[in-house]
């Protein structure tokens, strides 16, 4: 097979072309639910109730689907190599993509999220992981914050293109899109760390090394704690802003499908800034400081807008996405952390577990509902998430600048 030998200090090879245009796709495709979830329920019969009900259902399943996935595929990113994850992965969400245009009710319609969600997992950690492994230790971050940064304007495509057209052609040109991108794909070469491990005899992409070593599994657990607002701000409060607005009695309709574009054309932003300023820093703990403070006034604004305006929502869903823009240096941590018989593993499972707590973090949202009110409940579950994630940064080390050519044992 065909390799790239030695590491590159350019942060525009072809293989961040490729994973950031991966992203993008993956993006599409992932954010496509919230986007058109109010239109599409509706359209095959649900009432306002259920809309709500079932939405949180199948953006749940989907994100189990992203769970298990990521795992699946992160196993074989270390024992099958980073590019068999590129290609088996896009088939299959494409594929579900191209299906989920055709259902007709909500139990077909979670079903086919879920094998998308299995889809969708392997695209950023496999694309990270090669990123990371072909790119000099200096320019990583700046990499990695391209690859994110292009990949998250799916999101804003994807609110274009649903205004243009019906949501099913939306599903529709998604999968074509990830078609596409096969193409290219054949341009991109396996890293040559990874095809050196690849020859020695030791354990690759074994899941159950995280748990058999303490400070090992110390590192893995941290460093999934550490990404927890970025989905507990879109899978919630962005998410759901709409319901959020009629408890705060905010007038005017808010549209879900606008607060994802204006969110993730902040994060888009964001993600590549946050890079540069990791890079000029020295430090991508520090980095991630600056924007947990920007996530938490994003989120001090969202709760205290009482009566406001849509345009008011939609000006802080940009805000909280902007302070959730450290998604790329999240996941270039993950792959940092871990060995190259590992890695794929880390930075696969390690986004997609965030991912999949959002249902848990729904249960805590909908749990404390019980006890006061559907604003309050928002704002105490925002509280907890990021009273973790700043213990859980504080204990976690500093990677930047860190050689990756080492095995875990």
């Amino acid at each position: 097979m065909n390799q790239q030998n030695t590491t590159t200090n350019s942060i525009f090879s072809m293989a961040v072309l490729v994973a950031a245009l991966g992203y993008f796709v993956d993006i599409y495709d992932l954010l496509l639910f919230n986007i058109v979830r109010v239109d599409s329920l509706k359209s095959i019969g649900l009432d306002a109730n259920a809309i709500k009900t079932e939405g949180e259902f199948i953006i749940s399943i989907q994100m189990l689907g992203l769970l298990v996935g990521g795992i699946i595929w992160g196993i074989m990113g270390d024992k099958k190599g980073r590019l068999s994850v590129l290609f088996g992965s896009i088939i299959l969400y494409s594929v579900a993509n191209i299906i989920n245009g055709f259902v007709q009710t909500s139990h077909q319609y979670a079903l086919v999220r879920f094998v998308a969600g299995l889809g969708l997992a392997g695209e950023l950690g496999a694309g990270i992981t090669l990123v990371s492994e072909i790119t000099s230790k200096e320019k990583r971050g700046l990499s990695t914050s391209l690859v994110a940064g292009v990949g998250l304007t799916g999101a804003v495509v994807a609110y274009f293109i649903s205004q243009c057209f019906d949501w099913r052609t939306c599903y529709f040109i998604g999968g074509g899109l990830g078609f596409c991108l096969l193409l290219l794909r054949i341009a991109v070469f396996e890293s040559g760390m990874y095809e050196k491990v690849k020859t020695m005899h030791i354990a690759k992409g074994d899941f159950s090394m995280f748990f058999t070593n303490k400070a090992r599994f110390k590192k893995y657990i941290l460093a999934i704690l550490i990404g927890l607002p970025t989905w507990y701000v879109i899978g919630i409060l962005v998410a759901f802003s709409n319901n959020f607005g009629e408890q705060m009695g905010i007038d005017e309709p808010i549209l879900p499908k606008k607060s994802t574009m204006y969110a993730y054309v902040a994060i888009a932003v964001a993600d590549v800034l946050i890079g540069l300023v990791s890079h000029w820093l020295q430090s991508r703990k520090k980095a991630l400081y600056i924007f947990y403070i920007f996530t938490i006034i994003a989120i001090g604004f969202y709760f205290t807008q009482e009566g406001g305006s849509a345009a008011q929502m939609y000006a802080i869903c940009a805000a909280l996405g902007f302070g959730t823009g450290f998604w790329a240096i999240f996941v270039t941590m993950a792959a940092e952390q871990f060995g190259t018989n590992l890695r794929a593993t880390a930075a696969t499972t390690i986004p997609n577990m965030v991912r999949g707590a959002l249902p848990l973090l729904l249960l805590i949202f909908n749990g404390l509902q019980h006890f006061t009110t559907y604003v309050k409940a928002g704002l105490y579950t925002g509280i907890l998430v990021m009273v973790v994630s700043c213990i859980a940064a504080y204990f976690t080390k500093e990677t930047f600048g860190k050689d990756l050519n080492f095995t875990e044992s």
